[in-house]
């Protein structure tokens, strides 16, 4: 992975609790942080320095994270940042149907689950959204993450002898 120092999120939420946490959570880990407090605000500072990475709330005031979300992706400039949504909305009146639209009804567990989440949103190449299940191991994640990647680049005589020597493994 390279230096989470080379690297800034921008986290949009509009709990101050929330934002401080996250903020915490990722500089404790080395990555620059910017914070905006609501969807409109997002835009404003995604579009002045596109981040490396979004950290996105789905219920907020003046621009939802969900329109947030839809803006980002119609604007060439930002359109292939990763985005992580983290939200307590993902199950109520509030957000769900948002969130469905977005993605797979699942939540960002913990603060281990969201960096390494933030982690692989940086180092995955391609336009990804991703949530990690409840209950879901960051290291288990990062491991099929990688498979899927290394997969992805074999010739099928590696992929062969790879499922065959699972197989044996296994047997």
């Amino acid at each position: 992975m390279s230096n989470p120092a080379d690297k800034r999120v921008l986290i949009v939420d509009d709990e101050e609790d929330v934002r401080f946490f996250l903020q915490s959570v990722l500089e404790d880990a080395g990555y620059g942080v910017e914070i905006a407090v609501d969807g409109e605000d997002g835009l404003t500072k995604a579009r002045a320095n596109p981040p490396d990475a979004i950290s996105l709330d789905l219920v907020m005031p003046r621009k939802s994270g969900a329109k947030f979300f839809r803006a980002i992706r119609n604007d060439a400039a930002l359109k292939d940042i990763p985005v992580v949504l983290v939200t307590a909305h993902a199950r109520d009146d509030a957000g769900k149907k948002d969130f469905d639209e977005i993605m797979s009804a699942e939540t960002v567990p913990g603060p281990e689950t969201y960096l390494a989440c933030i982690e692989r949103a940086l180092t995955t190449k391609g336009v990804k959204t991703f949530v990690t299940p409840k209950g879901d191991d960051p290291a288990q994640a990062d491991l099929k993450s990688e498979l899927s990647e290394l997969i992805d680049q074999a010739s099928p005589e590696d992929l062969e002898r790879a499922l065959a020597l699972l197989k044996k493994q296994g047997g």
